[in-house]
């Protein structure tokens, strides 16, 4: 991670309660600020991940996301509203986001990651959190973030389940190991709920904000499942494949 960027005095109001946090403190704060962060899709996921990440002070946010919003979105894509409907959500997502945190850089993509895109994306930033649908995308950041030796933060749901892992490139599983092909009965479009898309991004985001400011056990090694129907919680120890044809000769 980068070294951090002194604090200007508005800053240090505006975060204040958060640096309070033990073992995180100033010096975290300003590693945030000096720290970017690759959100893929702005969607139910995204939208949360992004809003928490500017709110604890990111420095810089790079959005890839393609399309324009639809009536559909709105119930669980926060950085989308009505009077956007038909404008392309990654302009949405700034605009949002810049109103709770005019300090934030952000950079659109107005695109889906994709195996001509994704090595200059991930290029950018230091961290990944990924909040697509679809494991051809998911597929293309998790080669890139082994690739680049980057933190990659997998975030999933599906119905009231969600599931979160941390990958670090070299010690943990990556993507591929727990998915080496595609699985065939995922689809684009699913039942869901925008409070399950939230719930799991708080805890992305939380993730993310651990790796970059150097605190606290972030989940790496683990993945962390939940069933919002009856509010169960559970980890459970993940291995690297040796034989990974993406993370197998680190």
């Amino acid at each position: 991670m980068p070294l951090g960027i002194p604090l200007t005095d508005e800053e240090r109001a505006v975060y204040e309660w958060q640096i309070w946090v033990p073992g995180f403190g100033e010096a975290g704060q300003e590693r945030l600020k000096s720290a970017s962060v690759l959100v893929s899709r702005c969607g139910g996921l995204g939208s949360v991940v992004a809003y928490e990440l500017a709110a604890a002070g990111v420095g810089k946010m790079v959005i890839a996301h393609a399309g324009n919003v639809k009536p559909s979105d709105l119930n669980r894509q926060l950085l989308m509203t009505h009077d956007w409907l038909g404008k392309p959500r990654v302009e949405s997502a700034k605009r949002r986001l810049n109103d709770l945190n005019p300090r934030l850089e952000i950079v659109t993509v107005p695109e889906n990651i994709n195996e001509s895109n994704a090595a200059e994306i991930v290029e950018q930033v230091d961290l990944i959190v990924d909040c697509a649908p679809l494991f051809n995308e998911r597929y293309c950041m998790n080669r890139e973030a082994v690739r680049q030796r980057k933190p990659l933060v997998e975030c999933a749901m599906y119905d009231l389940e969600a599931q979160l892992t941390t990958i670090v490139p070299g010690q943990t599983p990556c993507l591929a190991c727990l998915y080496p092909d595609d699985p065939p009965a995922w689809k684009r479009e699913f039942p869901v709920f925008g409070a399950v898309s939230g719930t799991v991004g708080c805890l992305g985001a939380m993730e993310a904000l651990k790796l970059l400011g150097e605190f606290g056990e972030p989940l790496t090694g683990e993945l962390l499942t939940m069933d919002l129907r009856d509010m169960t919680f559970r980890t459970r120890k993940l291995r690297r494949n040796q034989d990974c044809h993406v993370c197998g000769s680190l």
